[in-house]
């Protein structure tokens, strides 16, 4: 999984949101530049909710924890709250159902977030 990187939390990934799509879910990866300039893979969300009022990133958390099967509260922007590219910390115990839920995302058909 080229957009996740463990952390001592947990695990960190790399997302490129579309707000104010048509439909909410995950759409494959993506190759983007980093912060630094370097070529990275991001996985690609995207949700109805329109980016302002915090409403995109609201709705990018409860995505996640619908398809990983996780608390919201377990999930958190480190970086990237106003940019559409986000670092997102899954602070939790990484066990193989999390594991392959997170493989398993970039293949997630579209959904609706709860």
């Amino acid at each position: 999984m080229d957009y996740a990187t463990p952390h001592k939390d947990g695990i960190d990934l790399l997302i490129r949101l579309t707000p104010a799509a048509r439909s909410n879910g995950f759409a494959g990866l993506d190759t983007i530049q980093d912060r630094h300039g370097n070529t990275v893979t991001a996985l690609k969300a995207r949700v109805t909710a329109a980016p302002e009022n915090n409403k995109a990133n609201k709705a990018l958390i409860a995505l996640l924890a619908a398809a990983l099967r996780i608390a919201k509260s377990d999930i958190s922007i480190v970086r990237g709250d106003t940019d559409r590219t986000k670092t997102i910390r899954i602070s939790r115990t990484i066990d193989a159902a999390l594991l392959e839920a997170l493989q398993a995302l970039p293949q997630t058909p579209t959904a609706r977030a709860p």
